[in-house]
């Protein structure tokens, strides 16, 4: 496969804040955190074999070498439990500090991609399924995980032209949060896998998306790719960092020609632009 080799993000190590004190450990001592803890942000950590953790009461997965990962959502709560049981018993408590988000107007859209007919919904509600059904797969490849934490790289080199979060305007009405980055560059550019993972979803012409892959990094993180003018993967292949997946384009509910770049961590919408270094000159 054509390959395109980027740079990879380091982690970053940020530092928490403990809410309750006990006999038990607290704080570093119960847990040490890494990555991103702010809404839109994932975060890791590696435990003690046998050790058993939870998020505010829901079960996490803990892989065979103790890595355990979490994603806050966009409207990430101020705070948040995490409960280690097993191995190691303790429960640390952190704050997570709040994000600003901007208003984005985009004129110019097809209005039947803003307000759909009847028979325009029956496609969406079809696709939409399809979409859950791909997030819904649980791919236990901790190969694959592990390789993706140790760092992303962007999919397309370009100007950012939307951000995660902003809040998106059609035709002046209204629509749902952005939650990927957008990179504006020419039809046809190249996108390429941001980490290594297997194809859940590759579909030529969704409504909303049009050209769209889903790519599972394991335990449900996923990457989604939207708007593409091709798609050159197929549903199973296991794709490494770097390997070609298709090519930008401006198919489905687009003005212009751009990658929307995705990212879920189970039903939390992550932000990709975290997990990547700055964007390149390109």
């Amino acid at each position: 496969m054509n390959r395109i080799v980027m740079f990879l993000a380091p982690a970053v190590l940020l530092p928490l804040v403990a809410l309750a004190q006990n006999a038990a450990p607290t704080g570093r001592d119960c847990i040490a955190l890494e990555g991103n803890l702010i809404p839109g942000g994932l975060a890791y950590a590696r435990v003690s074999p046998g050790t058993s953790v939870a998020l505010n009461g829901t079960p996490l997965d803990v892989l065979g070498d103790g890595l355990v990962l979490f994603g806050l959502g966009r409207d990430a709560k101020p705070s948040f439990t995490l409960e280690l049981s097993g191995a190691t018993a303790c429960t640390r408590d952190v704050r997570i500090a709040p994000r600003q988000y901007r208003i984005q107007r985009v004129e110019g859209v097809p209005q039947r991609t803003v307000t759909p007919d009847p028979a325009d919904l029956e496609r969406i509600a079809r696709e939409r399924k399809l979409v859950r059904a791909a997030k819904a797969q649980r791919i236990e490849r901790e190969d694959l995980l592990s390789e993706a934490i140790a760092g992303f790289q962007w999919p397309a080199i370009g100007p950012i032209s939307g951000v995660y979060g902003s809040q998106r305007v059609y035709n002046g009405k209204p629509g749902n949060p952005h939650y990927g980055v957008d990179v504006a560059v020419p039809t046809g550019t190249p996108v390429v896998a941001p980490a290594p993972g297997v194809v859940t979803l590759a579909e030529p012409d969704l409504f909303y998306s049009g050209g769209t892959v889903i790519l599972d990094h394991g335990y449900k993180l996923s990457s989604s790719f939207l708007h593409m003018s091709e798609v050159t993967v197929s549903v199973g292949q296991v794709l490494e960092t770097g390997d070609v997946l298709g090519a930008v384009g401006a198919t489905g509910r687009a003005t212009g020609p751009h990658l929307d770049w995705r990212m879920s961590w189970r039903s939390e919408r992550i932000d990709p632009q975290l997990l990547v270094p700055p964007m390149p000159n390109p």
